[in-house]
């Protein structure tokens, strides 16, 4: 009896130490989304604030990927080696950093700067997800991942919409930047007072050459695939670009290689457990971050065009909603789902439901009802889709190496977002009205379709890889 009374006031203390950390992370998490997708309703407008192409503008959103991209394995390393509480407060800290050069920005160049410091912060949510792996019980690891991970999406409309109120009393971008500024200081108060690390750091050295030729590499991919139209696809330039995105890649791979302590373990990214939940990642990245940039261009294009819904940027965030609410019902089941499905299963279903909804819109996307019903299939599936996603990136790692794992998902569903923003600009750009800079209908067509795919070949990887498992389950 005494030994009874003497536990239930430490596990009570336990349990609501867990709540706080839970609470602190999703905040954070869903302050990084809100800035991944807080410019994407004002890229037409920032177009033509600036004078630029759809091309260029675009750099303002895929700046913020990239950025993300070399940031996440590379800050998740540090997670592992000097504690993931650190790098957290750090991450945020440059998200504030950010947003403050971003709101006094008065060029492009300033605003993309800004933008890559602000999209660094996409390493919190492996990072997060590290955390929790390392201190909640297995027994409710899934479902926190899920609440984690459903901030993704949450964060993203939140974004849109607060930008949506915003641009309707003010021409200005810089308000919207102030706003992220304040939500992210938020965000440090409560991860400085609730979050905890557990156990000790591994320690090492970070790989900075590692992450320079990574930078490297996905840059000039990047600027080939946005360039392509305007400078000729088969110009000496455009060549060269990928020439030396591949050979910088194979550089890297050879330096990942022979390192001692490498930026991303490539075992952790080909092995045979993570290669499926990677794949998945980048085709489901792509699909996600392609159809973020689509929609909102949709929305805002004049109904003279023929098509499209003559929106403003409050009717872009507006009609996120129905995505919103299904994201948060799916999301809030997706950790009971994973533990009965397995996070395979899980995925496969998310993602096939995510292709769903793409595929509704790219059949028919002559009225509005048409857009708010396959938004609402697409949070529906991306709700139980990045939930499982998390699980299954840490699944089968130790936890001195869930950061770094978590942190590899993450990269490549970044260079999937950003590969999907060049290409879908390229093709706006390549495929427009008669005598107008204006893309035609068939662009976004294709575009939807080829993030319909993307979002089913993630369904079928993930499908193949949750029937291996259970096969190889059964035999041993």
């Amino acid at each position: 009896m005494a030994g009874t009374t003497v536990a239930e006031p430490g596990t009570a203390q336990r349990s609501r130490q867990l709540w706080l950390t839970l609470v602190a992370l999703s905040t954070a998490g869903m302050v990084v989304s809100v800035q991944q997708t807080v410019v994407i309703p004002l890229l037409p407008r920032m177009m033509t604030a600036f004078g630029v192409s759809v091309a260029e503008v675009t750099w303002v959103f895929t700046a913020s990927l990239l950025a993300g991209a070399v940031a996440t394995p590379l800050l998740s390393r540090l997670g592992d080696m000097y504690g993931k509480k650190r790098m957290i407060l750090f991450t945020v800290g440059l998200l504030v950093l950010g947003s403050v050069i971003c709101a006094l920005s008065d060029s492009l160049g300033v605003l993309i700067a800004g933008r890559a410091l602000q999209g660094a912060s996409a390493a919190l949510i492996p990072l997060a997800i590290g955390m929790i792996k390392d201190s909640f019980p297995p027994a409710r690891v899934m479902t926190a991942i899920g609440v984690v991970s459903a901030t993704m999406g949450v964060g993203g409309s939140l974004g849109m919409i607060v930008t949506g109120l915003i641009a309707d009393r003010t021409s200005s971008h810089h308000p919207v930047f102030w706003i992220t500024a304040g939500f992210a200081a938020v965000a440090i108060v409560l991860i400085a007072l609730s979050a905890h690390d557990t156990g000790a750091g591994a320690g090492g050295r970070p790989d900075l050459v590692g992450a320079a030729l990574l930078s490297a590499w996905l840059v000039c991919l990047l600027l080939a695939v946005s360039k392509g139209n305007d400078w000729g696809w088969s110009s000496g330039l455009v060549v060269g670009l990928f020439g030396g995105a591949a050979a910088l890649c194979a550089v890297w791979v050879v330096s990942q290689l022979r390192i001692r302590e490498p930026m991303v373990r490539l075992h952790l990214l080909v092995g045979r457990h993570s290669l499926p939940a990677n794949l998945a990642a980048l085709l489901l990245g792509f699909a996600m971050f392609g159809s973020f940039t689509l929609l909102s261009g949709f929305i805002q294009t004049p109904a003279a065009a023929g098509y499209g819904f003559g929106g403003s940027v409050l009717d872009v965030g507006l009609y996120a909603l129905p995505s919103t609410a299904t994201m948060l019902v799916s999301s809030s089941m997706a950790g009971r789902l994973s533990g009965r499905l397995g996070p395979a299963y899980s995925l496969a279903l998310g993602a096939g439901l995510c292709g769903a909804g793409f595929g509704w819109f790219t059949l028919f996307n002559d009225s509005v009802l048409h857009l708010v019903g396959s938004n609402a299939v697409q949070g529906l599936g991306f709700g139980i889709a990045y939930a499982a996603l998390g699980a299954l990136a840490v699944q089968h790692v130790p936890a001195g190496q869930s950061g770094i794992a978590s942190g590899i998902n993450s990269l490549v569903r970044s260079i999937g977002g950003s590969v999907s923003g060049a290409a879908t600009s390229a093709l706006l750009t390549s495929i427009t009205l008669a005598g107008t800079s204006l893309p035609a209908r068939d662009a976004y067509v294709i575009s939807f379709g080829i993030i319909t795919v993307s979002a089913l070949g993630s369904a079928a990887i993930a499908l193949v890889a949750g029937m291996m498992a259970r096969e190889v389950s059964r035999v041993g």
